[in-house]
């Protein structure tokens, strides 16, 4: 019978097309797609009688071939490329024109008075009939029952008390959904087209409600835009999907079937309402300094990311990538300092919509990339049935060779908002090693999303710890719950899709988002952590107390690194003994 992957033993190689080794019938697997690889730095190894430690403030050593040989270094960061708000998250600012803005839009949500007007006054119904019929050329079911909902419900609420205060349309989706999609598209000609709101790097003005008005709606139906040159011209409305119902049960039945329609609705009077409320508090000043904050924070995240990876992160053998976008995918490529060194892998089946993708960088003196063979659709195989919420993208799993000969099974995930899917996708890949991969060393690196305090609607650390320690895992925090060791220190502002997420300024360090989810896991018989460290400024170090991200660090996430002491298969049996 096959070997629990908690039990160490020497590999008996097979070829990589070959069936046997494999229980429950044949393990179809496909070729990683290298379109989107570049080069890196080389596994390293390291078994030695006195143990390594890795200082995580000095710079970056390549202590080559031998260290290879001893130890894998590995970091695991998401990127978290999912929009391009500049205003979604508090930020440490010394510019006193973003403090004034911050503070007169969080009096205005808290006490609104007269300017919390009703919907039909912002987004009126000539807008909304105009919408109709512009939704009813797209050929889309369900326009009408989208407009009566209009008319019956949205147009009589008041823009902020009952519209951007209701919670059921953040955990419907109705407004960050579409959002997603449509606020920041990156074009195939390598352009980038930003939808007309506030909560965008649009770079065209507008001059009151009606002028932005006739700018949304040539954005989302009039102009064309091209994504993807196989599918040629198409319009942003056309890019829209249905919100699935299983992965957001507050959706109405009756709202899932016309959700498409309904949430270009719902996004339109988002958006309204944010020009309204900007004019009201700033005029027309404020314009400007959204494009301030979009050319130091959001237009240069790809390439500081790229900044830090290279240069801060470039003697790690293995860098496992959550949330990145086509864009950096293809910025990554052709990065000199990046290529010549990595091997940048990503799914073959990559998220064009959402565009956030998790990608595996290998150190190309450390591995044989024509070894690599994607092992993504075995672990989504082992979740059929699980409902588990993952989509395309969300995980990439390979088997891949190092120089030395010995095999890897390398796998990079990121969990949704609550970290319900990460327990499952975890399970569903310790069974894919069990089955398949008994006497192969497994590296993991995701964002688990789990929370120091769990509940049914969020998953608790603590729960999460226990159930990958059971299967012989273990972190590279230790044996220990890492309930300290934080890697998140968020707090959004009043300027972000889901204002039930958001947070006054002053209440930041009491209801932010202030917890451990970032993991590089592996089995306990096949690696022992030498010494981790986590990153908030791309130096290297972590700033406890420091909201971020910042001007200078570009993601929610701080980055995790581990130095792994590759355990001999003589040792491990050793410890399998004493056990």
């Amino acid at each position: 019978s096959a070997a629990s992957p908690g039990m160490r033993h020497r590999p008996s190689r097979q070829p990589l097309n070959s069936p046997s080794g494999t229980r429950g019938g044949e393990c179809s697997r496909r070729k990683v797609r290298f379109g989107t690889y570049i080069g890196l730095s080389a596994l390293a190894v390291f078994f030695v009688a006195t143990l390594f430690l890795f200082s995580s403030n000095e710079e970056p050593q390549d202590d080559g071939e031998v260290a290879m040989e001893k130890r894998v270094r590995v970091a695991t960061w998401n990127i978290a490329a999912i929009n391009n708000n500049p205003f979604e998250y508090w930020i440490t600012s010394d510019d006193p024109e973003y403090t004034v803005l911050m503070d007169s839009v969080t009096k205005l949500i808290n006490d609104p008075g007269v300017l919390d007007k009703e919907v039909g006054d912002v987004f009126k119904p000539q807008m909304a009939a105009e919408l109709l019929e512009m939704m009813q050329q797209q050929g889309w079911q369900g326009t009408d029952e989208a407009l009566h909902l209009y008319e019956t419900d949205y147009k009589h609420r008041r823009v902020i008390s009952g519209f951007l205060k209701d919670k059921n349309i953040g955990s419907k989706r109705l407004v960050s959904m579409p959002d997603r999609i449509t606020n920041t598209i990156n074009l195939a000609n390598g352009a980038i087209a930003y939808r007309p709101t506030v909560v965008s790097c649009y770079d065209r003005k507008w001059d009151g409600l009606d002028d932005w008005w006739q700018q949304w709606k040539q954005f989302m139906f009039t102009s064309k835009i091209t994504v993807d040159q196989d599918q040629g011209p198409v319009s942003v409305a056309s890019l829209l999907v249905p919100i699935n119902r299983f992965k957001y049960p507050a959706l109405t039945e009756e709202e899932g079937k016309i959700s498409i329609p309904l949430q270009t609705v719902v996004i339109g009077i988002f958006d309204a309402t944010l020009a309204y409320m900007l004019q009201e508090v700033a005029g027309a000043t404020w314009q400007d300094l959204r494009a301030k904050m979009c050319a130091g924070l959001n237009l240069r995240k790809v390439p500081r990311t790229i900044d830090i990876l290279a240069d801060t992160y470039k003697d790690r053998d293995v860098l496992f990538v959550q949330e990145a976008s086509s864009a950096f995918v293809l910025r990554a490529k052709r990065d000199s300092r990046i290529g010549d060194r990595y091997f940048v892998l990503a799914p073959a089946k990559m998220d064009s919509r959402r565009d956030q993708n998790s990608l595996i960088l290998l150190r190309k003196q450390a591995f044989k990339v024509a070894s690599a063979t994607e092992l993504t659709a075995l672990v989504e195989e082992q979740l059929k049935g699980k409902g588990a919420p993952v989509s395309d993208g969300d995980i990439f799993a390979i088997r891949v060779d190092d120089v030395f000969g010995r095999e890897y099974v390398l796998a990079s995930f990121h969990g949704d908002t609550n970290g319900l899917a990460t327990m499952p996708v975890t399970l569903a890949l310790h069974e894919v090693m069990r089955k398949t991969f008994p006497n192969v060393r497994l590296i993991f690196g995701l964002d688990a999303n789990t929370y120091n305090k769990g509940s049914e609607k969020k998953q608790g650390v603590t729960e999460f710890h226990a159930s990958f320690t059971a299967n012989g895992m273990k972190s590279c925090w230790g044996h220990s719950v890492p309930l300290g060791n934080v890697t998140t220190f968020n707090a959004r502002t009043y300027l972000q899709p889901q204002l039930n997420k958001a947070i006054p300024a002053a209440q930041r360090g009491v209801k932010g988002d202030r917890n451990p989810k970032d993991f590089i896991l592996f089995y306990k018989h096949h690696f022992h952590e030498l010494a981790t460290f986590k990153d908030n400024t791309g130096r290297r170090t972590y700033t406890e107390n420091m909201v971020f991200p910042t001007l200078d660090f570009p993601s929610d996430h701080g980055i995790l690194g581990t130095d792994l002491l590759i355990l001999q298969d003589e040792v491990a049996h050793e410890d399998d003994d004493a056990q």
